[in-house]
């Protein structure tokens, strides 16, 4: 898409992509990257699943 910046993350360990849903969205192109095999999907809110993770990995850490 015109004007996107292009981010290899196809080339990373793993990819997590935090998104309300699968829909294509504005441009109605479907994102490949959904379906790669080092992605993880993260369904909601972009703010909160980020604090979500913090405050789990925290947990974890101690």
């Amino acid at each position: 898409i015109a004007g996107m910046p292009i981010l290899d993350v196809d080339y990373s360990k793993t990819v997590i992509v935090i998104k309300r849903s699968l829909s294509p969205g504005f441009a109605g192109i479907p994102n490949p990257l959904f379906a790669a095999d080092n992605s993880l999907m993260f369904f909601g809110d972009g703010k909160k699943a980020v604090e979500d993770m913090v405050k789990c990995l925290k947990d974890e850490i101690g």
